[in-house]
């Protein structure tokens, strides 16, 4: 026979094992805090902001803009040159002394990250790193040798540094907060799981209520009888004893 739960009854569950599900709301959160505080390592970001203007001063508006749009999808191009190992390698070698980095070139290609806003010729070098100074230190170094190597490889002078990066305190990873919160849900849906389980396993007789669910008849209610009320007759009298005799 199926067993059914209503709102109800989920309701009380719930009532019932408040005290195991706040429990384990709170249990989730601490654990999530210790491991994102202790196990996880924070990371920072520091962004460089670069401009790479090709065009020439002209009177003609339909030229200039035109130069312009060739500046705008040149930026993918310079994307590709930043995230090779012709700018990497000197940037690696650089940090390696400056901020004793460990790693490679490919390494370094894993925490650069670049965007740029539709129709800019202005766009974003991010870096992330495990340590605020040297992301920005790194982000820098990448902005100072792309703009050495552009002017050889493709003639560009006009490079300029909108903005350097700064070492910023705050990290951007892990979210703490979000990861608290996550923390906090996965208790709850934990605790209501196991009172929900406990309820369901558990077979023992509560209440009529109980036998009337499994489809069978109430056909009266026994009391329970004191031990001591036991050798007792109906009406609270001792039984009469019965002697045999031999005959």
């Amino acid at each position: 026979m199926e067993e059914t739960i209503n709102i109800e009854q989920i309701f009380n569950i719930l009532k019932k094992h408040l005290k195991l599900i706040g429990g384990l709301i709170i249990a989730g959160a601490l654990v999530a805090f210790f491991i994102t505080t202790f196990f996880m390592t924070p990371k920072y970001d520091a962004t460089v902001q670069i401009l790479v203007n090709r065009t020439e001063p002209t009177n003609n508006a339909g030229a200039a803009y035109n130069t312009q749009q060739a500046d705008v999808q040149m930026i993918n191009t310079y994307k590709d040159i930043i995230q090779n190992k012709i700018v990497l390698d000197p940037v690696r070698k650089e940090i390696a002394k400056k901020d004793n980095f460990i790693g490679t070139s490919d390494d370094l290609k894993g925490q650069i990250s670049i965007s740029n806003e539709e129709n800019s010729q202005v766009f974003s070098v991010t870096v992330q790193d495990t340590n605020a100074y040297r992301a920005a230190d790194i982000a820098n170094s990448v902005a100072d040798n792309f703009k050495n190597k552009i002017k050889k490889m493709m003639k560009v002078n006009n490079v300029t540094i909108v903005a350097d990066a700064i070492a910023k305190p705050d990290a951007v990873s892990p979210n703490k907060k979000m990861n608290i919160l996550v923390g906090l849900l996965i208790g709850a849906i934990l605790g209501i799981a196991v009172a929900v389980a406990i309820e369901i396993f558990d077979k023992t007789v509560k209440g009529v209520d109980f036998l009337t669910d499994l489809g069978f008849s109430n056909l009266g209610m026994i009391n329970h009888i004191d031990e001591t009320k036991k050798s007792q007759g109906l009406f609270g009298q001792s039984a009469p004893r019965v002697r045999k005799h031999k005959i």
